[in-house]
This record gives C-alpha cells, structure tokens and sequence, in this order.
C-alpha cells in the first residue's frame, strides 16, 4: 500500500506544546490504519503505519500504565 502521507489530516497529541515539546501526530485518514509520525519533523520524516487494530490495544495498555 502507498500513501501520500502529506495530502493527510494529522493530529498531534495533546502533550505536544509550542515550547519544542513537541510529541507524535497521528492521521485517521487511512481506513483501517494508522499513520504516525514525529510531529517535529511534519512533511520530512518517516510515517509508520500500524493496522488499526494494533494501535487500539497499544493505546489501551498506554493508558492502563498511567
């Protein structure tokens, strides 16, 4: 599967700021996937694509360890 990943809507997260604390970003332009990046590095680095699925359960156990 190819994607253009800079035609995606990105949302970076909430512990992002505008101080260099910069996080991840993630799109949910992609049916069934999840495209995630380094919010600093927008349009230049490299996206990683998990199955939506696969970023469900880590997002779950993310949140159980808070």
């Amino acid at each position: 599967m190819r994607a253009d990943v800079n035609s995606l809507s990105w949302r970076k997260s909430s512990y992002s700021n505008g101080e260099g604390g910069d996080c991840v970003a993630v799109s949910d332009d992609l049916p069934g996937f999840i495209p995630v990046r380094d919010s600093k590095l927008a349009g230049t680095g490299p996206v990683l694509v998990f199955p939506a699925v696969v970023w469900s359960s880590f997002i779950l156990d993310v949140k159980s360890q808070a």
